[in-house]
Protein backbone atom coordinates (compact mmCIF):
# COMPACT_ATOMS: atom_id res chain seq x y z
CA UNK A 1 0.00 0.00 0.00
CA UNK A 2 1.08 3.40 -0.95
CA UNK A 3 1.53 5.58 1.96
CA UNK A 4 1.76 9.55 1.37
CA UNK A 5 2.94 12.11 3.75
CA UNK A 6 2.25 15.43 3.82
CA UNK A 7 4.91 17.67 2.51
CA UNK A 8 7.10 19.95 5.15
CA UNK A 9 6.86 23.64 4.33
CA UNK A 10 10.31 24.99 2.80
CA UNK A 11 10.24 27.55 5.37
CA UNK A 12 10.53 26.25 9.13
CA UNK A 13 10.63 29.77 10.96
CA UNK A 14 9.03 33.26 10.54
CA UNK A 15 12.51 34.62 10.38
CA UNK A 16 13.35 32.56 7.58
CA UNK A 17 9.83 33.15 5.90
CA UNK A 18 11.21 36.95 6.16
CA UNK A 19 14.53 36.21 4.69
CA UNK A 20 12.13 34.48 1.73
CA UNK A 21 10.47 37.59 1.68
CA UNK A 22 13.18 40.31 1.39
CA UNK A 23 14.79 38.68 -1.06
CA UNK A 24 12.17 38.17 -3.32
CA UNK A 25 11.39 41.94 -3.23
CA UNK A 26 15.11 42.91 -3.94
CA UNK A 27 15.72 44.36 -0.83
CA UNK A 28 18.56 41.88 0.60
CA UNK A 29 21.50 39.78 -1.60
CA UNK A 30 23.74 37.45 -0.59
CA UNK A 31 27.70 37.79 -0.49
CA UNK A 32 28.87 35.67 -3.22
CA UNK A 33 31.74 35.23 -2.14
CA UNK A 34 30.95 34.47 1.70
CA UNK A 35 26.85 34.24 1.65
CA UNK A 36 26.42 36.80 4.39
CA UNK A 37 22.83 38.67 3.51
CA UNK A 38 23.23 42.14 3.04
CA UNK A 39 20.86 44.83 2.58
CA UNK A 40 20.44 46.44 -1.08
CA UNK A 41 19.67 49.98 0.91
CA UNK A 42 16.71 50.21 -1.87
CA UNK A 43 13.66 51.89 0.16
CA UNK A 44 11.56 50.62 -3.10
CA UNK A 45 11.95 47.21 -2.64
CA UNK A 46 11.82 47.47 1.21
CA UNK A 47 8.29 48.46 0.54
CA UNK A 48 7.61 45.78 -1.59
CA UNK A 49 8.66 43.22 0.88
CA UNK A 50 6.55 44.74 4.18
CA UNK A 51 3.61 44.75 1.41
CA UNK A 52 4.05 41.05 0.53
CA UNK A 53 4.27 40.53 4.04
CA UNK A 54 0.89 42.33 4.74
CA UNK A 55 -0.96 41.57 1.93
CA UNK A 56 0.14 37.45 2.38
CA UNK A 57 1.77 36.40 5.77
CA UNK A 58 2.38 32.98 6.77
CA UNK A 59 0.03 30.72 8.23
CA UNK A 60 -1.23 31.40 11.56
CA UNK A 61 0.60 34.92 11.39
CA UNK A 62 -1.46 38.10 11.80
CA UNK A 63 -0.02 40.99 8.95
CA UNK A 64 1.30 43.15 11.11
CA UNK A 65 3.50 41.03 13.14
CA UNK A 66 4.46 39.77 9.64
CA UNK A 67 5.42 43.07 8.59
CA UNK A 68 7.01 43.57 12.29
CA UNK A 69 9.23 40.66 11.35
CA UNK A 70 10.15 41.53 7.76
CA UNK A 71 11.15 44.80 9.92
CA UNK A 72 13.34 42.97 12.54
CA UNK A 73 15.35 41.14 9.99
CA UNK A 74 15.75 43.85 7.79
CA UNK A 75 17.59 46.02 10.39
CA UNK A 76 19.73 43.08 11.69
CA UNK A 77 21.02 42.98 7.91
CA UNK A 78 24.19 45.34 7.73
CA UNK A 79 24.79 46.63 3.91
CA UNK A 80 27.97 44.83 3.57
CA UNK A 81 29.68 41.50 4.20
CA UNK A 82 31.80 41.17 7.34
CA UNK A 83 34.57 39.01 5.81
CA UNK A 84 34.47 40.59 2.53
CA UNK A 85 37.84 43.11 2.50
CA UNK A 86 37.40 47.09 2.01
CA UNK A 87 38.62 47.77 -0.87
Amino acid sequence: MLMTRERRPAIRTLRGWAIHVLREAGAIRECEEHGWMQDRADPHARERALDIAREDPPAGVTPDAAAAEVRDVLNSIGDTCPECSPD
